[in-house]
């Protein structure tokens, strides 16, 4: 780690990373590299930049923060990455912390905690806010962890597309989207396609 903590923002939202450079600007011992409207633009800045700490948004077009957290903990595990997000829902909060997410804040955290939070992760804490960390503890949510492949399926079922469809949409079998389609409804723990959606589509994978 440099002397500063040097940090980058991703959010597609211009005011928002305006008031996250006017917050990181004033901070003692942390710096802000750059800031990305693009998740992809972020990830190949990475390649050549240190960076110790990663200010992800989840709701994104091109690629979304689940998407990114994963290509971030193959490509640099030791990078610490801090999910920001408006939303203050526990199972969406818990996939990026299965992901590997150090920390989950929402959007109108305010200057101490957002300091605060980068502090802790380069620490070796974990950071969740204050209005999330009850409802971790009380909501009833298990996460499934959902392959690549399984994700595009999950998508093409939402489109309707039968299981022939698919499997010509993706060059497998009919069988191969069958076994996928049934390991889906087993982690979502639904009995259909229509509850699978509704569910998939509650927990944000759709």
């Amino acid at each position: 780690m440099s002397e500063n903590i040097q940090v980058i923002v991703v959010d597609d939202h211009p005011l928002v990373l305006r008031g996250f450079e006017y917050i990181l600007a004033g901070a003692m011992e942390i710096q802000l590299s750059r800031s990305f409207e693009d998740a992809g633009e972020a990830i190949a800045y990475l390649e050549t930049a240190d960076v110790d700490v990663v200010l992800l948004d989840i709701n994104m077009p091109n690629m979304d923060g689940f998407e990114a957290i994963q290509i971030l903990q193959k490509q640099h595990p030791d990078i610490q990455v801090i999910a920001i997000s408006n939303l203050n829902e526990a199972s969406v909060a818990t996939r990026m912390l299965q992901h590997g997410a150090a920390g989950y804040l929402l959007k109108n955290v305010s200057a101490e905690e957002l300091i605060d939070a980068i502090q802790a992760v380069c620490r070796g804490e974990k950071v969740i806010a204050q209005e999330m960390q009850e409802m971790l503890k009380q909501a009833d949510h298990t996460v499934p962890i959902v392959t690549r492949r399984e994700q595009e399926i999950l998508l093409l079922l939402a489109q309707g597309l039968t299981t022939g469809n698919i499997a010509e949409n993706m060059f497998i079998s009919p069988l191969t989207v069958e076994s996928h389609r049934r390991n889906l409804l087993q982690k979502f723990k639904v009995n259909n396609v229509a509850s699978l959606i509704h569910r998939a589509t509650e927990m944000k994978f759709i």
